[in-house]
């Protein structure tokens, strides 16, 4: 085993991959952002269902995908152990993955009622979330199979392509966001419904982008993707499933900590939620920056174990986490000294300004342990450790986070007769706080594991 690389040439091996995968989340994310800015001007009924709907979108969405992202792993340890043979098959059985997974999919999304029903969403926003969940329901297979390929070409080290196809996606979505809203082409406006249906459009925009890259480029012949197709295979399905599930589980409990608020704030009303709506939003844009180099140290770090190169591995999983939280910690500060001038950027209602204002300090706070922890979660994934991980998030993103945020939020002190939202973001940092305890330390003793292991001859 060789000696691992400098920590200056691990950086830049990782920046490398991380940038165009930041660029393209970035492009992806300013599409909710967008549909945020667009709502809000259209009305704050729209606003608080883009709220709402979004959440549950999401959370639909990031469980279903979540699940897909066991191809990432999976197709790095085949191309570190140089098993090119087993890379196309491995995407294959993902995108039958998909298409199994599209179903359920479909019909959460098409029959919400009783997750409105649960956080007692009131009528004229809940009417209007309807709209938009069966808008967005039209593009839900095309998520999922894009989403495929996405976790495939990253895993192959060519993250490129998608920040090209999100510029495409992007591009198209806010003018056409905006012209169904708001009603410029020909057809009556359609408010919040408008920003589903375009959803749904580019979402299949990007399907068809991501089939021709896959088809055209030369350099992924060699994998014969298309040339030596399989039917589902039911070992290798339930390989993905057994690495995917936990995975999956893990993205919904951490990103439905968060989303799920707006289903349990809907009550203290629409400018409550609006407001929440906004600094999750700019949560949500900061989080990019740990995500992509998540990203591609779970890439890097499954090239290493691959090869059984364990030292190269913790070195990456070093090198990333000092970088991330560095850059993480400045955007924090950038944030807060600009947090009037952003939060205007988004709705023109005093209250929703009010209510964004007085969150915005505990993004600042919360996204360095978020960032922590999101790195040593996909390094876990990395080393194909996913289990345990997920069990770790439900104690702290459902158990301190969720959980916590309703008592703090509806039943602290002061709180049982004045609620906030604000109890939810405080329960928030301190639920970031432990998964960033716990997880470091998981990922502290698995990388020892290995260590010895490699030191013994196994």
């Amino acid at each position: 085993m060789s000696a691992p690389d400098s920590p200056l040439v691990i950086a830049r091996r990782l920046l490398h991959h991380a940038w165009p995968v930041l660029v393209a989340q970035l492009l992806s994310m300013s599409m909710m952002i967008a549909d945020t800015i667009i709502a809000g001007r259209y009305g704050t009924l729209d606003l608080a269902a883009v709220a709402v709907g979004n959440g549950v979108y999401v959370s639909v969405v990031m469980l279903l995908v979540g699940v897909l992202q066991a191809v990432a792993p999976t197709v790095a340890h085949h191309f570190g152990a140089g098993r090119d043979d087993e890379i196309g098959p491995a995407l294959q059985q993902g995108f039958w993955l998909a298409f199994m997974l599209a179903l359920p999919g479909i019909a959460l999304l098409a029959f919400p009622d009783f997750l409105l029903a649960l956080s007692s969403v009131p009528d004229d926003v809940g009417a209007k979330t309807r709209g938009y969940l069966l808008a967005t329901a039209a593009g839900l297979p095309a998520v999922l199979l894009y989403r495929t390929f996405y976790a495939f070409n990253n895993a192959l080290g060519r993250p490129r392509a998608l920040m090209a196809i999100s510029f495409i996606t992007t591009t198209t979505h806010v003018p056409l966001s905006w012209a169904l809203v708001n009603g410029h082409i020909g057809l009556a406006p359609l408010g919040v419904i408008g920003c589903g249906l375009s959803t749904a459009v580019v979402n299949w925009i990007a399907l068809c982008c991501g089939t021709l890259y896959l088809a055209r480029n030369p350099a992924y012949r060699r994998y014969h993707l298309f040339t030596r197709w399989q039917s589902p295979r039911r070992k290798e399905l339930f390989s993905l499933l057994k690495l995917g599930v936990p995975m999956g589980l893990s993205t919904f409990i951490e990103v439905s900590s968060f989303t799920l608020i707006a289903l349990f704030a809907a009550r203290l009303g629409a400018e409550s939620v609006a407001g929440h709506r906004v600094v999750a939003n700019l949560a949500a844009l900061v989080y990019m920056l740990p995500l992509a180099m998540s990203i591609a140290i779970l890439v890097l770090v499954g090239h290493a174990g691959g090869a059984r190169d364990w030292r190269r591995a913790e070195a990456t999983v070093r090198v990333g986490m000092l970088l991330t939280a560095t850059v993480v910690s400045l955007v924090g500060a950038v944030l807060w000294l600009a947090r009037e001038l952003i939060v205007g950027l988004f709705s023109e209602d005093v209250a929703v300004r009010a209510v964004a204002l007085g969150l915005i300090l505990y993004i600042c706070i919360y996204q360095l342990f978020d960032a922590i922890q999101t790195v040593a979660a996909h390094a876990l994934r990395g080393y194909k450790v996913t289990f345990l991980p997920m069990l770790l998030h439900a104690l702290c993103f459902w158990g301190i986070g969720l959980g916590g945020g309703y008592w703090m939020a509806f039943h602290a002190g002061s709180r049982a007769a004045a609620p906030n939202v604000a109890g939810f973001w405080e329960a928030g940092v301190a639920s970031t706080v432990a998964a960033s305890l716990l997880f470091g330390y998981l990922l502290r003793i698995v990388t020892r594991r290995q260590r010895a292991a490699a030191s013994v001859g196994l």
